[in-house]
């Protein structure tokens, strides 16, 4: 069934106005091939939907949008200690998260509470509080939009990076994500030295904390500073954190002391696009229907009645005061949905 004229607005986190031409949702892969047959067929563009939550349309969509709703958990090996498992992508990937704990697989709680669907996880290789997907990431299965293959790619094959994938890179928009697998253990170690993960869980005594006890810290912290998109329209982090060479660093550091840094592959330097942002004057900053979130300078924020536009002029004035301020360019996480592109991701 393909509904003309479609109203995305309720499935996007940002909640700004947006139609397609056409939409549909698919369930199987089956179902997928028929979508993309039909579009073919009808000569029209084709954008693949997940959770709507890392995306900002600027105006409507000219063609066929399909929300890939593939659900399921299935474990495919299990030798007591280690498990792999594979999910839907339609499955909400908070919920994926809760029910691995629920079933005592650690390795994903430092990830609660990230908004989206299981699909988008290894797109933009998802990572919160010292996780990222690769650390987990088994395998991941995909249909070509083209031909309708079924393709399985192994996690080493997925090339993932810094928000980055195969996926965002040199085979964007060739690809839907049905599936993915991951490794995950009843024993994995617990990553708690990253934000204030560590203060949380001061009152448990080390010896006691679970992985659900992580995630529960993680929760609590991402409440606290982040705000629901159910209530105020957002993307959650907008920008990157910026990832530099030393040298770079430093020159930043003589003159702006008490940057947030991490350390990063190939002996360079992940900064804080918050703390830039924040020391840049922005954090609060109110254009009436949009602004940037008052606890946390990451989040751009839809009021009510913003459009995408608005949002990325926003965006757009935030990049150049910082680089006028740092020399740094900030590069978005949010992904731009514009009629004047081929197929965005999802």
């Amino acid at each position: 069934m393909y509904t003309q004229e479609y109203n995305l607005t309720d499935k996007l986190t940002f909640n700004v106005p947006a139609k397609s031409s056409f939409y549909t949702s698919v369930f199987t892969d089956e179902e997928l091939r028929d979508a993309l047959n039909w579009a073919r067929e009808n000569s029209h563009a084709i954008l693949l939907l997940g959770g709507g939550s890392n995306m900002l349309f600027h105006d409507d969509f000219h063609g066929l949008v399909i929300q890939i709703g593939h659900k399921g958990v299935k474990v495919l090996e299990d030798d007591g200690r280690r498990v792999e498992v594979e999910v839907g992508a339609g499955e909400v990937w908070h919920d994926f998260v809760i029910q691995t704990i629920e079933k005592g697989w650690g390795g994903i709680e430092n990830l609660s509470l990230i908004p989206g669907h299981v699909g988008a996880s290894p797109m933009q290789n998802i990572g919160a509080y010292g996780v990222e997907l690769v650390d987990v990431l088994k395998h991941v299965e995909a249909v070509n939009l083209a031909s309708g293959e079924l393709r399985r790619f192994t996690a080493e094959e997925c090339e993932l990076g810094y928000r980055a994938s195969i996926f965002k890179g040199r085979e964007k928009g060739n690809w839907a994500i049905v599936r993915v697998a991951f490794t995950l253990d009843r024993n994995s170690e617990l990553k708690m030295s990253y934000g204030a993960i560590e203060t949380e869980l001061q009152h448990i005594p080390l010896e006691d904390r679970t992985h659900k006890d992580v995630s529960d810290a993680v929760i609590k912290i991402r409440q606290s500073k982040l705000p629901d998109p159910t209530v105020l329209g957002n993307a959650g982090s907008f920008f990157k954190n910026p990832i530099i060479t030393k040298a770079e660093f430093e020159e930043i550091t003589r003159n702006h002391p008490g940057l947030p840094n991490y350390p990063a592959k190939n002996s360079r330097v992940k900064i804080a696009a918050g703390w830039l942002i924040d020391k840049a004057g922005w954090k609060g900053h109110d254009r009436g229907t949009h602004g940037v979130h008052d606890k946390q300078a990451l989040v751009l924020v839809n009021k009510g009645g913003a459009t995408g536009k608005e949002v990325w002029a926003l965006a757009q004035d935030i990049i150049e005061s910082v680089k006028q301020k740092y020399n740094i360019t900030l590069e978005p996480e949010v992904n731009q949905i514009r009629t004047d592109r081929g197929n965005p991701d999802y």
